[in-house]
């Protein structure tokens, strides 16, 4: 089996009980790409409320914003990801593939020993 088969989701819960987790990086990630918090939450099948809230968490979490809005106005509104927004996003993703890299074996035998997935049932 490959080591696609059985992945990790690493979740970091900072002093307080916030977490910071594999749905706030997509939320960052998807801010960065489309420059909008409305249009990172609908991507997410999420409402935008959902989306602001998560946001506004992020910023809530660190001692400097993580995502920078813009009220919207004759040219929009936005949102963009911080310096420190970027560097977090970076780091997060890479500590994600490092637990990823020194969990392998361990991924792979349990992959190996794993039962097939289970089919669901369709509907007629």
């Amino acid at each position: 089996m490959t080591d696609a088969a059985i992945k990790t989701n690493l979740r970091l819960t900072l002093a307080g009980g916030a977490p910071l987790s594999h749905g706030k990086a997509e939320l960052m990630e998807l801010i960065r790409e489309t420059g909008s918090i409305r249009q990172a939450a609908q991507r997410m099948d999420m409402s935008y409320r959902r989306g602001w809230l998560l946001a506004d968490e992020l910023n809530r979490m660190f001692r400097q914003p993580v995502i920078a809005t813009k009220h919207g106005g004759k040219s929009g509104g936005g949102a963009t990801l911080t310096d420190f927004g970027t560097e977090l996003l970076l780091r997060f993703r890479a500590m994600e593939r490092r637990t990823q890299d020194v969990l392998k074996s361990d991924l792979d035998w349990l992959a190996a020993h794993a039962a097939p997935p289970q089919e669901l049932p369709s509907e007629t």
